[in-house]
């Protein structure tokens, strides 16, 4: 009688001394990648353009003259000084970064849903989402 009971003990010993606790993650993504783009400074600062200026703007950067991304760079650092100081801090350039990605996201959600939308009735109807995204094979 004593052994079935002492074999459960150490079976729900075992048991719980090689259960591991879970992770504990968090629901929110603190930190997204800023572009899809690798970066490495040394060989090219797509990255640090995209991230910047977001995607659109660091395409038409990519067309101007040296002379006319250095005065649109002039005009989008007056932008960023939000004290007025003459300097760009750590802060500033860090806040500047936020809103030139969300300003992206949302140009990119409102392009999305034009897309989506296809009786432009500001509401995207299941039909309208399958037909937008899967054709009218469905």
């Amino acid at each position: 009688m004593r052994f079935p009971w002492l074999l459960l003990c150490l079976g729900v010993w075992a048991l719980c001394g090689s259960a591991k606790p879970t992770e504990r993650k968090e629901r929110v993504v603190r930190e997204a990648p800023l572009s899809t783009r690798e970066h490495d400074d040394a060989q090219s600062f797509d990255y640090d353009h995209d991230a910047f200026l977001g995607a659109d703007e660091a395409k038409s950067f990519d067309q101007l003259t040296p002379e006319e991304s250095k005065e649109r760079l002039g005009k989008i650092v007056g932008k960023i000084d939000e004290d007025g100081d003459g300097f760009v801090t750590v802060e500033e350039l860090k806040a500047w970064i936020k809103f030139a990605q969300k300003r992206w996201i949302y140009e990119d959600v409102e392009r999305q849903w034009k897309g989506h939308d296809l009786n432009e009735d500001g509401l995207v109807s299941w039909e309208e989402y399958k037909n937008a995204t899967y054709g009218y094979i469905l």
